[in-house]
């Protein structure tokens, strides 16, 4: 078994060999993948050394105190949260050789095709229809608010292959090339006036069966390993204390005295409270992952993450008043990311509407949370029998 010590004498021996004074980024980057220090649980080949989870922060604060570059995670979020695992999980070994290494140094960008115009909330009813024709998969619909599209190589995408049976039982899971022919990213534009959502269209698009991910008609169940880990990314990141949405209100509550009034101190009060809470909360989920996988408890966090986002974001707008009300800029752009705290109130305020759809709706979140943790009994289905193309659409 790897310690504490064996890391950390493994991260010496690479900042040795690769100082990261003088060594290109990317370079550092595939050295740290190589050595098995880029996810030390993943196994040996993968990125990792088959270590507990938990060993990672001692090399990451070996590498944090020599300088050393990380890999952008917050760029790769997708990648790292809700493809690396789903592949590892479900990946042939020549799928896991092929992708692993890239997505984590982020030399290429993955986005997820999953909800549709129809099939936002009630995802199993996605209608983008898979055709097997030889060896490869003929693929035609269209995918929404699919967040980094614009910038992404590729991507993880569920499509039906049996319209005949009921809509839980024929979806079966793929990789798709987003540079290959028949795939179309048109911009959405949201209140913020960013684009990082996007519209995919899907025409005729090809992709080999070697890049179907699980078994035939099982992209549901494969499907649950990229929702529950994409739940704890979102709800369960790690952050410092005054971290996140918090920290922006607790400074300017601070370096701000004229603004204060007892109600509002009450307020801020609650809300600094709750998110101590939930950053603890999310550190004790993190440490559950290292006996297993994720499971349904990421839907409790990531509904506290949406509604603490939303309720502090309101308080920061309330509490600079006129000056709340003010936007830096409406450009049309499409970031790569996004950033919550890097600009003014008015943007938190606006962007933190997304958060209690994407990434799952608060509402869906909830009959998980219920069903699935608090054991209560599952909302009537009169659609668990009939076939998908029996339903009414």
């Amino acid at each position: 078994m790897t310690d504490a010590e064996e890391l950390r004498r493994r991260t010496r021996e690479l900042l040795a060999a690769h100082p990261p004074a003088s060594t290109d980024r990317l370079d550092f980057l595939r050295a740290r993948f190589d050595a098995g220090l880029a996810w030390v649980h993943y196994p040996e080949g993968l990125g990792g050394l088959g270590a507990p989870r938990s060993l990672q922060a001692v090399v990451d604060a070996e590498l944090e105190a020599a300088g050393a570059p990380d890999n952008d995670p917050r760029r790769i979020g997708i990648g790292l949260g809700m493809a690396a695992p789903t592949i590892l999980g479900f990946g042939t070994e020549e799928q896991k050789r092929r992708f692993l290494r890239p997505l984590w140094t982020g030399e290429e960008v993955w986005c997820q095709l999953f909800s549709e115009p129809g099939a936002g909330s009630d995802l199993a009813a996605l209608g983008t229809r898979a055709v097997r024709e030889g060896d490869d998969w003929v693929v035609n619909g269209q995918k929404v608010w699919t967040s980094s599209a614009h910038v992404a190589r590729w991507a993880i995408l569920i499509a039906r292959t049996d319209p005949d049976v009921p809509k839980h039982r024929g979806i079966t899971y793929f990789l798709c090339d987003m540079t290959d022919p028949g795939v179309e990213v048109r911009p959405l534009r949201q209140i913020t006036g960013e684009a990082e959502f996007n519209e995919v269209f899907l025409t005729d698009v090809r992709i080999p069966d070697t890049h179907r991910l699980g078994a035939v008609g099982e992209g549901w169940k494969v499907a649950q390993t990229t929702l529950n880990n994409e739940r704890v990314a979102i709800g369960g990141m790690r952050l410092p204390r005054e971290g996140g949405m918090i920290g922006p209100v607790s400074k300017t509550w601070r370096e701000r005295p004229e603004l204060r009034t007892h109600d509002l101190h009450q307020r801020l009060l609650k809300l600094w409270v709750e998110s101590e809470v939930s950053r603890l909360t999310a550190e004790r989920l993190r440490q559950q992952l290292v006996a297993g996988q994720p499971g349904p408890e990421g839907a409790g966090m990531k509904l506290a993450f949406a509604r603490l986002n939303q309720e502090i974001s309101g308080l920061e707008v309330e509490l600079l008043g006129e000056e709340g009300l003010l936007y830096d800029d409406w450009t049309m752009r499409r970031p790569e990311l996004v950033d919550f705290t890097g600009r003014e109130a008015g943007y938190r305020y606006l962007r933190s509407k997304g958060n209690s759809i994407e990434g799952g709706t608060s509402e869906v979140l909830l009959n998980i949370v219920a069903e699935r943790v608090l054991g209560l009994p599952a909302e009537p289905r009169t659609d668990k029998d009939v076939a998908w193309k029996d339903l009414a659409r």
